[in-house]
């Protein structure tokens, strides 16, 4: 805040609290009691704008450019890992099938024919 805003609000404060009139502020501002109102009145507005509750909690906060730019390609990164984790398994899969299988021989009867 600078000097003559400073200056401004300490002068309000000090009619506000009857240290001093309207008329002297307005003279130690160089204004008019006029103008010195009207500056009285928006500040005291500011005040009580001020005090009003908020929303709860931390005002959200936009992530910069980079940030979206940075989470889009995650978002990206993992689609393109997902889709080859996908192909190594078919892969696997496919190579599964192509092996051959054991086979199974039929066990013969152990009862001998006569003749």
């Amino acid at each position: 805040m600078n000097a003559q805003l400073r200056q401004r609000a300490n002068l309000i404060l000090q009619v506000q609290t009857g240290q001093i009139t309207a008329s002297e502020a307005a003279r130690r501002l160089g204004m008019s009691r006029k103008t010195y109102y009207q500056w009285e009145k928006r500040a005291l507005e500011g005040l009580l704008q001020g005090l009003e509750p908020g929303s709860p909690g931390r005002p959200s906060i936009q992530p910069s450019r980079e940030v979206q730019q940075l989470r889009r390609k995650v978002e990206e990164l993992e689609a393109k890992l997902e889709k080859t984790e996908k192909v190594a398994r078919l892969r696997e899969l496919i190579a599964e099938a192509k092996r051959p299988q054991p086979t199974v021989k039929k066990r013969r009867s152990s009862k001998r024919s006569s003749k």
